[in-house]
């Protein structure tokens, strides 16, 4: 399932913390990082996941 949410996370990257914390905090976060740059969303993403295995 990792592997999907890293996937989505790369293509999509609020798609891919939706699917790891819900509508939380880090999801409106990552919104906004990938607002203002797409680089800074993925790695927001992936750090997320990550984090919360």
């Amino acid at each position: 399932m990792d592997l999907i949410r890293i996937i989505f996370a790369i293509i999509l990257p609020p798609v891919g913390v939706f699917l790891q914390v819900g509508f939380g905090g880090a999801f409106w976060l990552n919104i906004l990082l990938t607002l203002c740059g797409y680089i800074p969303g993925i790695v927001h993403a992936v750090y997320v996941i990550a984090k919360n295995k």
